[in-house]
């Protein structure tokens, strides 16, 4: 009987502190938005993978972890939540031409890894969201800035330059000690 009791407690303390330990996540979890944009010139080859070029993306993590009571030195784990790529010019253009995009992230002192994806692409429309990948993110979002690199593949003859904009939102939790 005596065991009997123990085993409960000890289970309550177990679920206790398990179900504060995910609250006390979720307190400490925020979300950091950056954008880029990139130009896709007219003429290219169809089927042949092709590097745009985008500029730096300057960080604004410094700010945000202190917005959210944080240092990056808390930080303990950065992913990509979410990246939507809409096509700003021409206007009436859609993601029918694409068949695929790949998005890595570096900076100046760290290799480079796959962002996110997105293969076999079948869209009419003029926004479209990516796969991420599960990377942690951690240095490439505490430096001040990164660099985007973007592989495409057209399916169509591109006859006009197209500007694209990527929003990128990124998940952060920190350590509270």
């Amino acid at each position: 009987m005596k065991t009997k009791k123990i085993t409960i407690l000890t289970m309550a303390i177990l679920c206790l502190f398990a179900v504060s330990c995910s609250e006390v996540d979720k307190l400490l979890t925020f979300t950091i938005s950056n954008e880029t944009t990139f130009k896709i010139n007219n003429g290219l080859s169809i089927n042949t993978p092709f590097d745009v070029a985008t500029p730096d993306v300057t960080t604004n993590s410094s700010a945000e972890f202190k917005n959210n009571n944080t240092d990056a030195d808390l930080v303990k784990d950065v992913t990509l939540k979410e990246i939507k790529l809409s096509i700003t010019s021409p206007a009436d253009k859609t993601f029918s031409f694409l068949k695929s995009v790949h998005m890595y992230i570096s900076t100046t002192a760290d290799d480079e890894i796959e962002l996110a994806f997105l293969d076999n692409i079948n869209s009419s429309a003029n926004t479209i969201s990516l796969t991420c990948t599960s990377q942690k993110l951690d240095k490439y979002i505490k430096a001040s800035s990164y660099k985007i690199r973007t592989k495409v593949i057209t399916k169509e003859t591109v006859t006009q330059d197209i500007e694209v904009k990527a929003n990128m939102k990124f998940k952060v939790t920190a350590d509270p000690f």
